[in-house]
């Protein structure tokens, strides 16, 4: 009897351990699948970061080092695994730079979670610790970081150089970031001086040349020809410009027919209506006084015929035709201007004045210019030239991280030193704070503490330096107050980065580690995945 009653409690304990053996085994699973993302970009952290080479389905090619564009291309299955690659968009849209490290912190915290899990820690517990310890970084950051003025315009450069360090355009940064800086502070409206929308930053991107030819305009870029059919002009100076989004072509009936003609007299009579009603559009359109015109893309039918252009190259108008519908609002704020839609809402106050709209031969092919406008709109466009597709694109995607970064400094206007050195510092001082906290907590913070050190690490290793002795000195320097203290990898030693111009906003540390601890604590609070048929 007493055998029977000594079985029947390690009958119960084995059923409850092979209950929490699957939520153990899933969790793990998490783990693994994000952490194996998180690996796959970690070598392209830094300034001496590798490239990827992405190769899609259709045959496309991209090189890049940019977290978000690699793992947006990414064929990710397991679902935890996924979300690593939406941390990475998060960051992408919060911050605009940063997208590699936040996912190189998360996979460094995951990996002390499989430590404290194994340990006998509860998930719950470990959650609430590594929140507690992300409020503390962020206080800590907040505390090292330095206020900027928007009239500092060489801080703003160096920060916006930072971020294009790492970029395989990185040759070309004493270009791009007083560009990038030059393109933000135009679109600042002083109305809300903490709001900049990218949206009315427009990237032309125009083959041929070198990154060293990409220019800002102040005005309008279109990557097409004006309309050289009957001999159309392709120079207007003093222009007055329309915007117009209906079709100068014969009318179509709205439903399918067809018209039997069987004599020619009723043929001439319908393209004489044709060339009636053509002619009508172009004589309401002269008599405003306009000499350049802007035509929507249509899909309905054709937007302007051959007759079309021929009257209106006789009337002296010069033509860009097939403009994308999503650039109507871009080109109406920058002319100052409003879209007409019908003909008989054409007025002379809707136009859009400049000073001259031509077409020049850039590269293989040519683009329209529209320069000195009238009462222009707070925008901008930046002429993107490269010497093929490959570099083009990179350099588009390069220069919208230096955009984001001084948005971020618009928005929250501090900098804060970069090359691992607030990793380390919030390392040391969470370490601190740690061995004040009792019980568990402590242990959890500890080991937040350590994952942060591999930032540091990994850009010494990306830099082939010895990482442990770079660690281990960087460590050091900060123990002794030095808090600017930061790897220069162009030197291979530990320097002041302040004073070696290596700066980045405080939004984007402060968004990686809040993004990274958000994204940790919901992995670890999975402990089961239930597929839905």
């Amino acid at each position: 009897m007493a055998a029977v009653t000594a079985a029947q409690p390690r009958s119960s304990k084995t059923e409850s351990y092979v209950d929490n053996k699957r939520k153990e085994d899933i969790r793990h699973a998490n783990i693994n699948a994000a952490r194996a993302v998180a690996d796959a970009v970690r070598t392209s952290l830094g300034p001496k970061g590798m490239d990827k080479m992405i190769s899609t389905a259709n045959g496309e090619v991209i090189i890049t080092n940019d977290g978000a564009t690699i793992l947006n291309k990414m064929e990710v299955l397991q679902p935890a695994a996924k979300m690593l690659v939406d941390l990475s968009k998060s960051q992408d849209s919060a911050a605009g730079d940063g997208t590699t490290t936040v996912v190189v912190i998360a996979g460094a915290l995951l990996k002390q979670c499989l430590t404290l899990l194994s340990n006998g820690i509860h998930p719950t517990v470990i959650s609430d610790s590594l929140h507690k310890a992300s409020i503390k970084a962020v206080d800590v950051l907040t505390a090292m970081a330095v206020p900027l003025e928007l009239s500092d315009r060489d801080s703003l450069i160096k920060s916006a150089s930072t971020s294009l360090n790492s970029k395989v355009v990185s040759q070309y940064s004493t270009l791009l970031a007083p560009l990038a800086v030059d393109s933000v502070l135009s679109v600042v409206d002083p109305a809300k001086p903490d709001m900049v929308d990218l949206r009315d930053i427009k990237i032309v991107k125009k083959l041929g040349g070198t990154v060293d030819d990409t220019q800002l305009v102040k005005g309008l870029v279109f990557d097409k020809k004006a309309s050289h059919a009957a001999g159309g002009p392709t120079r207007m100076e003093n222009a007055k410009i329309a915007v117009i989004q209906f079709q100068i072509s014969p009318p179509k009936t709205d439903i399918e027919q067809s018209i039997v003609v069987s004599d020619y007299t009723q043929m001439d009579r319908i393209l004489k209506e044709e060339r009636n009603y053509i002619l009508g559009m172009i004589k309401k359109i002269k008599a405003t006084g306009c000499n350049v015109l802007l035509i929507q893309k249509s899909i309905l039918r054709d937007a302007v015929t051959d007759l079309s252009l021929h009257y209106l190259a006789k009337a002296k108008i010069m033509v860009v035709k097939d403009v994308e519908r999503e650039d109507i609002e871009f080109i109406t704020k920058t002319l100052n201007c409003l879209p007409i839609a019908n003909i008989e809402h054409f007025r002379v106050e809707k136009l859009g004045h400049a000073d001259l709209v031509e077409e020049v031969s850039l590269g293989d092919g040519k683009i329209v210019k529209v320069t000195g406008i009238k009462d222009m709109g707070r925008t901008t466009t930046v002429l993107v030239r490269g010497s093929n597709q490959l570099v083009l694109d990179e350099a588009e995607r390069s220069l919208h991280d230096a955009l984001c970064v001084v948005r971020c400094l618009v928005s929250k206007r501090f900098l804060i030193a970069g090359g691992g050195a607030p990793e380390i510092e919030l390392s040391r001082q969470l370490g601190a704070w740690s061995k004040v906290l009792h019980g568990m907590e402590g242990y959890c913070v500890r080991s937040f503490a350590e994952a942060l050190e591999v930032v540091p690490y990994t850009l010494a290793e990306n830099a082939g330096l010895n990482p442990i002795a770079i660690v281990t000195e960087l460590r050091n320097r900060h123990a002794q107050g030095e808090i600017n203290a930061g790897i220069n990898v162009r030197k291979g030693q530990i320097t002041n980065i302040l004073e070696e111009n290596v700066v980045q906003p405080l939004l984007v540390s402060t968004s990686a580690i809040t993004l990274a601890t958000e994204c940790v604590r919901m992995i670890l609070k999975i402990d089961d995945i239930v597929n839905v048929r």
